[in-house]
């Protein structure tokens, strides 16, 4: 019924840049908050950063300064503007839809992209 679907990973070095999009598809009504999430190998995934409808946004004190999310909530569209890329930050990025709410069904749900991978070369 939905699906999310992520854009603009790829193999940067130190320093670059990237620009990830999400754009969820489906038989939508709303959504609360859009997401991004990481997680590298053999590591948890993780909070890298969020927005409400309304616009509030949180980051994760790693990417505070070098990232930026941002959202089209006509489009429901979401995306990562990530700068000043480290080799740190090499990882599977994920889009996440947070409290949902799809036609013909009641209720509030959550949805997950496929994942798009970042890797940053020093």
């Amino acid at each position: 019924q939905v699906q999310l679907v992520e854009s603009g990973g790829g193999l940067v070095q130190a320093g670059g840049s990237l620009r990830l999009s999400c754009a969820a598809s489906g038989s939508i009504v709303s959504i609360d908050a859009m997401g991004w999430y990481r997680q590298a190998p053999g590591k948890q995934r993780e909070l890298v950063a969020s927005i409400s409808s309304g616009g509030s946004t949180h980051y994760a004190d790693s990417v505070k300064g070098r990232f930026t999310i941002s959202r089209d909530n006509a489009k429901n569209t979401v995306y990562l503007q990530m700068s000043s890329l480290k080799p740190e930050d090499t990882a599977v990025y994920y889009c996440n839809a947070l409290g949902t709410r799809v036609v013909g069904r009641v209720g509030y749900y959550v949805y997950w992209g496929q994942g798009t991978q970042v890797t940053v070369s020093s």
